[in-house]
């Protein structure tokens, strides 16, 4: 079963569509009990990190994602955009905000010194670092993708970066590790490359 974690947050129904897309149908939830049957969980997420978290907790819905993502064996999870930076320890933010810290690593803002316009929305190229990941089958390096953030992922382990992406800065545009995969931009709307990056997931 495909869940789609509803937390109030996110484009949540353009996500459901592109998986309509692919032959797949997907449910949109914040029931744990269906979140704990899932085979493929997909954090997506649109908005600010602290409400984010916010209604994460008002939810009750931390502990059935950890719980999901801890199943290595029988979950695949994919995290999207807002949904990527959720995993990581803390971002910066409007002020330091808590995050699942089921990745090491913080989100900080784009340096305003060497970055003149922000946020960075618009299609960008990725350099991908590990095409032998099965969520990169049939992607080109260099592939193009859809992004609309102002802030980005900073693992404590560059190892788990999978793909990254230039714009002024370098930054982690996918992340990698065990059962979880996550993307700073949004593969739903990003065309034929994001529906196979989607396909691949859930194969």
């Amino acid at each position: 079963m495909i869940v789609i974690i509803d937390y109030g947050m996110g484009n949540l129904n353009n996500v459901k569509n592109s998986f309509n897309k692919i032959g797949f149908n997907p449910i949109i939830t914040n029931d744990f009990h269906k979140i704990e049957k899932a085979t493929h969980l997909i954090l997506p997420g649109v908005g600010g990190f602290k409400d984010a978290m916010k209604e994460l907790k008002n939810k009750d819905l931390i502990q059935p994602i950890k719980d999901a993502i801890s199943n290595h064996e029988f979950v695949s999870f994919l995290g999207i955009c807002l949904g990527m930076q959720l995993l990581f320890e803390s971002s910066e933010e409007f002020g330091v905000t808590e995050g699942l810290g089921i990745l090491k690593g913080k989100v900080i803002k784009f340096n305003e010194n060497f970055v003149p316009i922000i946020p960075h929305i618009g299609w960008n190229d990725i350099n991908i670092k590990k095409n032998e990941i099965k969520e990169f089958k049939n992607i080109k390096n260099n592939s193009f993708f859809y992004f609309l953030h102002s802030y980005y992922c900073k693992p404590d382990d560059g190892a788990i970066t999978a793909a990254s992406c230039c714009y002024y800065e370098t930054f982690a545009a996918c992340v990698k590790k065990d059962n979880i995969f996550a993307c700073q931009f949004h593969p739903e709307k990003s065309h034929d490359a994001g529906l196979t990056l989607l396909k691949n997931f859930v194969s």
